[in-house]
């Protein structure tokens, strides 16, 4: 048993291991997930969860969790959950775990990586499963903006503001995405019909269903009664998010957010809005998926994580990205759906020179850069997060994971990769085989 392992992970790192065919290949070691799910994703101070506490959110989605796994909860290895604000995240995590129904033997963890903290806490499941040390993990990213508002970045010392690059990573993300726009020449007219297109594939995508096979409806709370502070509950089954009829010409009224950042051109319209919002992935051996008998959704391949100058940390997809494929031995040409998520357009737009979107079917979701490969551009009518949904921040690499897989069985793809880039000026992607 030993030795054949050992065979395995060589024959994985093998050169002759590359290439699509060589991914579409199935080992009882592969790191599989059997679901992948996510709650609507709601506006920040406005929305269906304003409400609804961190933990109280977080415990809805252990609860749809072990509801949707179709496994007894106790066969769970491990728990990572990939959130930022919350002052108590630990806490949070654990006593929302142990308040859904998981039994007390299943442990938990919290992981923060900004904006790829969702995707972080699917690697780390997924690096625990291909290490032997668990068979069975849930990843989970979550964030109430509502409940954790965004308060920037604590004061540095006098010896840290003397490096550069350490100043320009704690600076606001308006002011890395006047960079880029500057820095990449991209007009306020471009980034204002990018943004359009992604509320006009949202909406289309909403009105569509094509969402229905990845939202799990939540039970939330409304506002409190002024004289008992009690709260009735309510179900909230739909991104609330999505701003129907949006255009260009509407959007070029919007004056812009930033106007002490040249060329000011980021406004509330080509920039997400802040959203509360949750995901969950089950990851585990195809060997024990099997054993279980459950559907197998998409293999996890691998991730990468680069860094880059903080003051235009919005390209991070496109260092990441190149990084990734490499270690799964693949190309562009391979990939079916590219998902590369930021919170400003600019971001998405700067990304798309370096993928050649006339030619690739970049698709841009204003701040969400997807791809089909040999596609026409606005051939596919996916939305995924930032003016289209919203950016829940550190729920987002999950949550586009569950997008991203919905979307990509959707169309019969098999390679998906997914991005974002992630503050203090870095980036991330991973790489999944559908089923």
């Amino acid at each position: 048993m030993a030795m054949e392992r050992v065979k395995q992970l060589v024959s994985h790192m093998s050169p002759a291991s590359k290439g699509v065919a060589a991914l579409q290949r199935k080992s009882p070691d592969d790191v599989v997930i059997t679901m992948a799910v996510r709650s609507p994703l709601c506006r920040a101070k406005g929305g269906g969860f304003m409400y609804t506490k961190s933990d109280e959110l977080l415990a809805e989605m252990f609860k749809q969790a072990i509801a949707h796994s179709g496994i007894d909860p106790a066969l769970v290895g491990d728990i990572t959950v990939g959130t930022v604000l919350s002052p108590s995240a630990t806490y949070e995590a654990r006593t929302a775990a142990l308040a859904a129904g998981f039994p007390e033997s299943v442990p938990v963890q919290t992981i923060n990586r900004f904006c790829s903290s969702g995707l972080m806490a699917v690697t780390d499941i997924s690096n625990k499963i291909r290490a032997g040390q668990i068979e069975v993990g849930l990843a989970v990213g979550m964030e109430s903006m509502s409940q954790n508002p965004d308060k920037g970045a604590p004061a540095s010392s006098d010896s840290i503001k003397a490096n550069q690059a350490a100043c320009d990573s704690v600076m606001p993300m308006g002011w890395t995405s006047e960079n880029v726009a500057g820095d990449f020449n991209i007009s306020r007219q471009e980034m204002d019909e990018w943004a359009s297109i992604s509320f006009q594939r949202a909406e289309h995508a909403d009105k569509s269903g094509y969402f229905a096979n990845e939202i799990v409806p939540f039970t939330a709370y409304e506002k409190p009664d002024p004289e008992t502070g009690k709260r009735a509950t309510k179900v909230v089954s739909k991104d609330d998010g999505i701003r129907a009829g949006t255009t260009a010409e509407k959007l070029l009224k919007i004056r812009p957010a930033f106007p002490q950042w040249k060329p000011s051109q980021t406004t509330g319209g080509n920039a997400s809005q802040i959203t509360d919002g949750t995901a969950a992935v089950l990851l585990m051996t195809r060997r024990k998926a099997e054993e279980l008998g459950l559907a197998i959704l998409a293999k996890h391949v691998t991730t990468a994580v680069a860094g880059l100058a903080p003051r235009v940390m919005g390209i991070g997809p496109s260092i990441a990205i190149p990084q990734v494929l490499q270690q799964a031995g693949i190309t562009t040409d391979d990939v079916d759906l590219f998902e590369a998520s930021g919170c400003a357009v600019s971001y998405a737009r700067a990304e798309s020179s370096w993928r050649n979107a006339d030619q690739r079917g970049v698709r841009i979701d204003d701040g969400v850069l997807c791809a089909q490969a040999g596609s026409r551009p606005c051939e596919v009518e996916m939305s995924n997060c930032a003016d289209g949904l919203g950016a829940s921040a550190r729920a987002t690499g999950a949550r586009q994971i569950a997008t991203g897989l919905n979307e990509l069985a959707r169309r019969k793809g098999k390679i998906l990769v997914t991005s974002m880039c992630i503050g203090t000026g870095m980036g991330a992607a991973s790489v999944f085989v559908g089923e």
